[in-house]
């Protein structure tokens, strides 16, 4: 009997092995990117192997038996730049991936090139990082959410034990101060639930399953990429399957996820994606004073009408909800406190856009029409008292409108590599306000404002390439302007140059640098903040000027690590001051609502300085790993006395070090470690935080500004892991995960909060007051998450 039982477990345990022993294909096309046509037998293989082929007489090619992973794409041929593709993985079906080769004007034997995943461009030598799949779908900490995979890279900081939040802070700029591009389409943000008038949010919109690839400016940005200070965001969105219908559900951290990929006939292919979120439930469980909730949805279609004619048509769009949890925990006063201030936040948002090229030859021109819409709502009564209107103290509804034109032409002019283009662009904002404050006084500030605004630019840039691309050099510049105003309708006022060079000093070396200027718009809730029926910030706004120098060393250790060390010095001018508070608008933003709805004047001045190193191993055998620190100073200028004052971002110190190592029978596991150093605060000012008309304004402290960031807390670390498991079966992937975010249980000191006690007094001047004290803040859990998917 025991026989038949030890056959039959032998037979299953043949069949298992069989089924999860699948191997699939890459196959596609090479292409000129000049002309279209496919370029014959040309070599191509997996990066780092010895598997390969040549492709045949139309440019096509088929790599099989790949068992399912992470993969890159290796082309080179006499006459072209030898190729590296973006990492994608192979997991239950086969992978097709199209490559355009650039003609190269090194003739065979001048120059020996070693092929490495890492990539850089003429007009940016300097400050990209391309982020690839496999980092953000195994980064540790980071949930599969592009804005917490980012916080590894050199520059980049966040809010310091601020909990649920992806707020950026890069190269010691605002939050206020990135820009983000899909697929060469601009979108407003990318985060549910934003501040209006900055960015963050507790969670990304963007589905990390559709993205195959993310180029992260910290500097050197392109000229088409424009009203960006700190950084840029170019996502790169993979194409649907030529060949078949596949599908893909995930349940992560916060959302359950359900996507697919397939053709609509024989030249256009899509992927499109939902999202439904049960955030509110996670944050339940943590017993948090507010629930969000949000519904999105995202999808590509991409039609070849022919080899010279190519059209993309993408969406994004999202719904988020955000309640009060009135059921949180009473006796914790942190939590009531988040409670009595935070206001309800509905919000609505979308991008719709289209992007056409054309292929002729050396050159290509681009076309790209797009659509956004944000609408955004905040109600807050006292004390969450609901039953009359009296208890009103926030009621906001406000809309922002943007229609985009962008047209390019790029040429290829022997050694140079020509771009030039324009953007019209035209904005709606709308807002209805009532709010109460207290400034000295309480008051109430009422207004409603409808503002149209035409934006127009012009842009060039000219890179260069020698012999042996030994050199290179990039020279453009924009011209911006738009109708707020007449100092801002005049492009000379914002007449932008740029300069980028790249040399190879010895071996492996290379020398980089750029200088440029840049210029921003004030946030639409600046523009249109009103008083009295009148734009009072119309006559005192022009855009924000940042001057920038960048410069570093870069060293390819071998084909797949590099060390870089890059330091940047940033000039800000023109940047809106608040006559509130007498600090900039750029060092708020962090908090939930609105950022910018208030007077103020193009007078703030400030600077970043700082080092960074990156030492970047991608992928020798089973083994990826970043290690980074930087060093830098954040700070602007006290309008009162000129002296420099640490801005809020004015961490100084940044560290992560993170990697995955792929274990055998389709293990992952990952680890980070990050450190901040200690951020700034401003001491409260228990004088008017006491004043009960103050207090039931906000219902928030007050802080004391002429002490402006005068503490400093300590440092913050924290260490996150993950552990990945994959099973593949005949035309089936199903995955799980473990990710455990502040695996050590840190606990991260904030700045001791006052708060009222609800009990009143008056003092010796006959004016009545609550009674404050302080109570302490403290951040920091375990946050478990375990996700499940499956592909077919």
């Amino acid at each position: 009997m025991w026989q038949r039982y030890l056959l039959l477990g032998c037979s299953l345990c043949v069949v298992v092995c069989a089924w999860c022993a699948q191997t699939y294909s890459v196959k596609g096309r090479v292409v000129s990117r000049e002309t279209g046509e496919g370029v014959p037998f040309v070599s191509v293989g997996i990066w780092n192997s010895s598997r390969g082929t040549t492709t045949d007489s139309v440019g096509g090619y088929r790599i099989g038996n790949l068992p399912p992973g992470a993969y890159r794409v290796q082309v080179s041929s006499v006459g072209y730049k030898t190729y590296v593709s973006p990492e994608f993985r192979i997991t239950s079906y086969d992978y097709t991936l199209d490559i355009g080769l650039e003609e190269s004007q090194v003739a065979l034997g001048e120059v020996s090139v070693v092929a490495a995943p890492f990539r850089s461009s003429v007009e940016s030598p300097i400050a990209r990082r391309v982020i690839g799949v496999q980092e953000i779908e195994k980064s540790p900490g980071a949930n599969r959410d592009i804005s917490k995979v980012v916080n590894s890279f050199p520059g980049v900081a966040t809010v310091a034990g601020g909990g649920y939040r992806n707020d950026l802070m890069i190269r010691g700029g605002g939050p206020a101060e990135n820009k983000f591009y899909l697929d060469g389409v601009e979108i407003p943000n990318i985060n549910h639930f934003s501040t209006q008038g900055a960015s963050g949010g507790p969670v990304g919109i963007i589905d990390a399953d559709l993205i195959r690839e993310v180029n992260f400016y910290t500097g050197a940005f392109p000229v088409n990429r424009g009203n960006a200070l700190s950084s840029v965001f170019d996502f790169k969105l993979l194409d649907g399957t030529p060949d078949r219908y596949t599908f893909k559900g995930t349940v992560g951290a916060s959302e359950l996820a359900v996507g697919s990929k397939g053709h609509i006939g024989s030249r256009t292919t899509y992927v499109v994606s939902v999202r439904q979120s049960y955030l509110q439930l996670l944050f339940s469980l943590l017993d948090m004073p507010f629930l969000p909730r949000y519904t999105d949805a995202q999808f590509k279609i991409k039609t070849r009408f022919s080899q010279a004619h190519e059209l993309t048509v993408l969406g994004l769009g999202a719904i988020d909800d955000m309640k009060l949890n009135t059921e949180t925990d009473p006796a914790d006063e942190s939590k009531q406190y988040l409670l009595n201030y935070l206001p309800t936040i509905k919000q609505n948002t979308y991008t719709l856009g289209a992007v056409y090229k054309h292929y002729a030859g050396n050159h290509t021109q681009t076309v790209v029409l797009s659509r956004s819409y944000m609408s955004n709502s905040n109600v807050k009564y006292r004390d969450n008292d609901e039953s009359t209107d009296e208890n009103l103290t926030l009621r906001l509804k406000s809309v922002e409108t943007e229609n985009h034109l962008r047209l390019e032409n790029r040429s290829l002019l022997g050694p140079f590599d020509v771009t030039a283009g324009l953007n019209a662009d035209y904005a709606v904002y709308t807002n209805r306000t009532f709010q109460r404050a207290f400034a000295e006084v309480p008051r109430e500030i009422r207004y409603s404002t409808d503002l149209g605004l035409f934006r127009w630019g012009l842009f060039a840039t000219a890179g260069y390439k020698s012999a042996g691309e030994r050199f290179t050099a990039s020279l453009g510049f924009r011209l911006d302007a738009c109708d707020y105003s007449s100092s801002m309708s005049n492009p000379l006022n914002q007449f932008s140059p740029r300069l980028a060079l790249s040399y190879n000093v010895a071996g492996n070396i290379y020398l980089n640098g750029s200088i440029g200027r840049y210029y921003q718009l004030p946030a639409y809730t600046t523009m249109g903040y009103q008083e009295d029926d009148v734009l009072v910030n119309r006559s005192r706004l022009t855009y924000i000027r940042s001057d920038q120098a960048v410069v570093g060393l870069e060293y390819y250790i071998n084909r797949w690590a590099r060390l870089t060390v890059e330091g940047f010095y940033k000039k800000y001018t023109h940047s809106p001051l608040s006559l509130t508070d007498s600090i900039p608008l750029a060092c708020k933003g962090t908090d939930y609502g609105v950022s910018g709805n208030e007077a103020a004047a193009s007078t703030a001045r400030g600077r970043a300085y700082g080092v960074e190193v990156m030492l970047r191993w991608l992928g020798l055998g089973r083994f990826t790993a970043l290690a980074s620190y930087t060093w830098y100073r954040s700070q602007f200028q006290n309008p009162a006395t000129g002296r420099y004052l640490p801005s809020a971002w004015d961490y100084r110190h940044l560290f992560t070090l993170s990697g995955t190592y792929k274990l055998p029978k389709n293990w992952d596991i990952g680890m980070k470690v990050r450190l901040m150093g200690g951020a700034p605060y401003t001491p409260y000012d228990e004088y008017v935080s006491s004043l009960i008309p103050a207090w039931d304004a906000t219902a928030r402290p007050y802080y004391d500004y002429s002490r402006y960031n005068t503490g400093r807390l300590k440092t913050f670390y924290e260490v996150d892991l993950r552990v990945d498991k994959s099973f593949y079966f005949k035309g089936v992937m199903l995955g799980f995960y473990i990710d455990l975010q502040n695996v050590l249980n840190f606990k991260y000191d904030n700045q001791p909060l006052l708060i009222s006690t609800g009990e009143t007094y008056v003092d010796d001047n006959g004016t009545e007051r609550y009674r404050t004290k302080y109570i302490a803040q403290q951040s920091g859990t375990i946050l478990p998450t375990l996700g499940i998917t499956v592909e077919f």
